[in-house]
């Protein structure tokens, strides 16, 4: 029987995240705040619900300088120990509220160093705000494992640094690395040596492919640097013929999810981007049907003013998903996610499986 959950039943499942930013969806009171503390004089606006309504006016604008002007904000707020534990600390208890029991939140830590800080002490001020945001949700009686990736930025030079790190603290927390920043003119193998030397130590990593750009990139990712993850990956709906009564998959869609490649959709930033009209004709409804391993994410919470519960929401109404499309997209971020299998499989059957079946009881 087919079950549409109702919002209230949204908010109370089961979630998991694997795409999401954490210079991305700070609270704009904590903005605010920082601001006033280190006398950082540039937002547009000391009210919290103004300040909310400008990044998401400035993101849906179509203009890519008022877009990266939105981060300028939160990066600036972001210098100092303090500033950045407390923003990971409330990234942790703000995604419990909303019902995520597994995140794994990126960050670039050399964006977060121009007041001194060094990358290291990024992470360790990163790390600590998470497991104080825990502490914090278990306190209120929610239940979430945080834990980071490091991104290299593509069009800078740190990255074989930031992925040594990526292995220095794979077991305190970090458990995964990614390349952030602008695809189009810096494709993945400009840091192929860094993806080499994960490999090389066994380590974890994604890539932002497949967004901004299209096939090409997804290519790169894949075929030439060993990406586990897709980070978006939306683009390979263009692989997919759709004018005839079948899609048929191209070469590269047809690897992607014979592999079970993980894509990480984030669908309300992706309108942001271009990559649909309306939610409607984002490709997640394709994909889904055609049997990726779909997963559903926020990307910049703040930016798109969005949680996982508005995505849910906003798929459902799209698509007509029910309870069992839901889990299936949770199953499939659980599934694909950077810790030990022993691991994933607990949270899937401790935690997933018996709060879907709770719902689906109701």
């Amino acid at each position: 029987m087919k079950i549409i959950p109702t919002k209230d039943q949204i908010k109370r499942i089961p979630k998991v995240l694997l795409h999401d930013h954490l210079d991305g969806g700070l609270r704009p009171q904590t903005i605010i705040d920082i601001a006033q503390e280190i006398g950082y004089t540039l937002l547009p606006t000391t009210d919290a619900a103004e300040l909310a309504t400008w990044f998401r006016e400035s993101c849906d604008s179509g203009s890519l300088v008022r877009y990266l002007e939105t981060f300028s904000h939160t990066i600036a707020v972001m210098q100092t120990r303090e500033g950045i534990t407390r923003v990971a600390r409330e990234c942790a208890l703000d995604l419990a509220r909303d019902g995520v029991v597994y995140a794994e939140v990126r960050g670039a830590p050399e964006l977060f160093t121009e007041q001194g800080l060094t990358l290291s002490d990024v992470i360790d001020a990163t790390l600590a705000g998470y497991r104080l945001g825990e502490s914090d949700a278990k306190a209120e009686g929610f239940t979430i494992q945080v834990q980071a990736l490091l991104c290299g930025m593509r069009q800078n030079k740190r990255s074989d640094e930031v992925a040594e790190l990526v292995v220095k603290y794979r077991d305190k927390g970090v458990v995964g690395f990614d390349i952030a920043g602008p695809e189009d003119g810096f494709p993945p193998s400009d840091q192929q040596e860094a993806f080499d030397y994960l490999r090389h130590e066994n380590a974890h990593f994604t890539i932002h492919a497949g967004e901004a750009y299209g096939l090409p990139s997804i290519w790169e990712a894949i075929q030439l640097c060993g990406a586990e993850r897709l980070g978006h990956g939306v683009r390979i709906i263009d692989d997919i013929d759709m004018s005839g009564p079948e899609p048929k998959l191209g070469l590269l869609a047809s690897y992607v999810r014979d592999r079970r490649i993980p894509l990480e959709l984030c669908p309300t930033s992706n309108l942001q981007t271009g990559a649909a009209k309306n939610i409607g004709e984002h490709p997640i409804g394709v994909l889904a049907k055609l049997r990726f391993r779909v997963t559903l994410n926020t990307d910049n919470r703040l930016m798109s003013q969005t949680s996982m519960s508005f995505e849910m929401e906003e798929v459902v109404k799209a698509f007509n998903w029910d309870l069992a499309e839901l889990q299936r997209v949770t199953i499939n971020a659980m599934k694909s996610a950077f810790i030990p299998y022993p691991q994933r499989l607990e949270i899937i059957e401790s935690i997933i499986k018996p709060g879907y079946a709770s719902i689906a009881a109701e």
